[in-house]
């Protein structure tokens, strides 16, 4: 029997304090649908996603009533995108770009058709190189981003036991840029589906860094989980803890947090047939109030997220998270951490409004959250060598702590530092940030690959 207490908790995390999950993504394997023929291809690739993914909201509707709980997103992700490219783009078709494009906006009609939020897998992997279709994709992303509405894109360009592509960052600066020109009408929104990744994973749910790995079931259900809301109001509830008893209370709730995506999690993929995978346990904050992981770090006795201590409240947090997590769930998965996209986060950008965190303690804070330099909005005339540049950054804290990370750069069109951005919905708002004025184009000009640190030794 579950103890008055114990409903009530669950009344007041899942009423009052915003637990949801926050998405469940569905990966989708296209191997069997490469095609010389291109139009055969993409037939194929939609009679597939639609055969598989046709029941996912129903799905998850009817598990929303059954148990009470909001389904926040529901999402696909799909075999790395540049791999069926390979065949049309050998040399031979010199229109390789522009296939990629109506590539990703056949899937863009079937996102629409099926009802799903968003398409993950328009990706390319080239930490250690690249080849004619990872070169048609990458060049086709502002287009394809400026084009489509649902479809996302993620380039790995690092990993610890690869080392970092230098030549592979510099072109992603490049496309970061072109793509906040092609959706300068929307303010650079096009780059909000773009992410520059490093030790990318194959079971991330959330976007836009999702794409089915080639080490996946043919089909399966991975979840993303939510609860800043629950974490802060432990928190708050109990201010007179010291660290490691709050530590043990956040573990104790992560536990709880995380069974619910276990239990949602193993009823999707049954009800679809197909493999439950994993769960990530990230916290992902939202712009709604209440919903922050900038709010946690300030009650837990830091003035203003990015104030000093913040990096050190972050890293409590993280381990916490992970630990309770990880006794929740038989398989941890994504990126499992916290996350730390400014507009995104109520706190975050009232962090940034105030003068207390920056780019620099944003990116020191990326030695111990999840998803990186997050949804930071930078000043439209930012070159994109600098954008390269903090991309490199990113990459090399990431291989040097063997994690994973990526950088979701917004440089906004028209916009200087101090001047504010509002998105809207789930992307929130945002001042733009100032970013260091000074080059970093002579290091980059030497391209090459930055070689794989002693960490890649391991084992």
């Amino acid at each position: 029997m579950y103890s008055p207490q114990e409903v009530y908790e669950t009344f007041e995390m899942l009423s009052l304090q915003h637990l949801d999950v926050r998405t469940v993504t569905l990966g989708i394997n296209l191997l069997d649908c490469i095609d010389q023929n291109f139009d055969n291809m993409t037939e194929k690739v939609s009679s597939k996603i639609i055969n598989v993914a046709g029941s996912l909201l129903t799905v998850a509707k009817e598990i929303e009533l059954k148990y009470g709980v909001k389904i926040v997103n529901k999402r696909l992700a799909v075999t790395p995108l540049a791999i069926l490219l390979e065949p049309h783009s050998n040399g031979e078709n010199a229109d390789a770009e522009n296939l990629g494009v109506k590539l990703a906006e056949s899937l863009d009609r079937v996102a629409s058709k099926i009802g799903v939020d968003f398409i993950g897998g328009y990706s390319a992997f080239v930490q250690k190189g690249w080849t004619p279709g990872d070169i048609a994709l990458i060049n086709s992303i502002p287009k394809a981003l400026s084009s489509t509405s649902r479809i996302c894109s993620c380039v790995n360009i690092a990993g610890t036991k690869s080392g970092i592509n230098v030549d592979a960052a510099v072109k992603m600066g490049e496309i970061v840029k072109e793509t906040a020109r092609l959706t300068s009408d929307k303010k650079g929104v096009g780059c909000a589906k773009l992410v520059t990744f490093t030790n990318a994973p194959e079971d991330n749910p959330f976007m836009p860094g999702a794409f089915h790995g080639l080490g996946e079931a043919e089909t399966s259900v991975n979840i993303g989980i939510s609860g800043p809301g629950v974490i802060r109001a432990i928190v708050e509830k109990n201010d007179d803890l010291d660290l490691r008893d709050l530590a043990d209370l956040i573990k104790r709730a992560a536990f709880k947090v995380t069974r619910v995506g276990e239990l949602l999690g193993r009823e999707v993929a049954q009800r679809l047939g197909v493999k439950f995978s994993t769960v990530d346990l990230s916290l992902a904050p939202t712009p709604q109030e209440g919903d922050s992981i900038a709010r946690i770090i300030e009650a837990m006795g830091i003035e203003r997220c990015g104030a000093p201590g913040t990096t050190a409240a972050l890293a409590l947090l993280t381990d916490a998270i992970k630990k309770g997590g990880s006794m929740g769930t038989s398989f941890v998965g994504g990126l499992s951490g916290a996350f730390i996209p400014v507009s995104e986060d109520a706190g975050m950008s009232e962090a940034v409004e105030k003068g207390a965190l920056s780019l620099e303690k944003l990116e020191a804070m990326t030695a111990i959250c999840a998803a990186g330099l997050d949804m930071i909005a930078i000043p439209g005339d930012t070159s994109a060598e600098t954008i390269s540049a903090i991309i490199l950054d990113q990459a090399a804290i990431c291989i040097v702590n063997n994690k994973p990370g990526g950088v979701r750069l917004l440089p906004i069109p028209g916009l200087k530092a101090g001047d504010y951005v509002e998105f809207g919905g789930l992307l929130g708002r945002s001042m733009v940030m100032p970013v260091n004025k000074f080059s970093a184009s002579k290091f980059l000009k030497r391209g090459g690959q930055i070689p794989s640190t002693l960490n890649s030794l391991r084992g």
